[in-house]
């Protein structure tokens, strides 16, 4: 029955495109984007049951209509998975060259943040010398002496 009802719900796609280029005319809206999102794994991915995968290919509008959208706005996916093309004068060497100096100040400006929020609230404090809380005393440290 899903399999009945997926396939008209195809059918019923396919009969209000008809010859449009998209749903409501010369441009894509956002049924456009939301039916393609649903067509095109449907008709791209390899199955283990192909039915509806047969029937949707059965439909030419709505495989032109996906292989349109596809050429549009994903024009290096010519079926292959080639990723995109780089821009002009990136090559594979060239980064940002300021990246690794902005990560260490991300990193360093959240630390900072977290040990500034656990001192103003309290999770952490610093207690100089004398009674520690409770009424006992803090634990030393016994230095030990290196050997030469």
């Amino acid at each position: 029955q899903l399999y009945r009802e997926a396939r008209e719900c195809l059918t019923l796609l396919s009969q209000r495109l008809g010859s449009q280029k998209f749903f409501f005319g010369d441009s894509p809206a956002s049924l456009d984007a939301f039916v393609f999102s649903r067509l095109a794994p449907l008709l791209k991915a390899k199955l283990p049951n192909g039915k509806l995968q047969q029937h949707l290919k059965s439909l030419q509008n709505l495989c032109n209509y996906c292989t349109s959208i596809l050429s549009l706005y994903f024009p290096w996916d010519g079926g292959e998975g080639r990723p995109p093309p780089h821009p002009v004068g990136s090559g594979e060497g060239e980064e940002d060259p300021h990246k690794r100096r902005n990560q260490l100040l991300s990193v360093l400006v959240g630390l900072v943040a977290m040990l500034g929020y656990a001192f103003l609230s309290g999770i952490v404090s610093i207690q100089r010398g004398g009674v520690g809380p409770a009424g006992r005393q803090p634990i030393a440290m016994e230095e030990e002496e290196e050997e030469e």
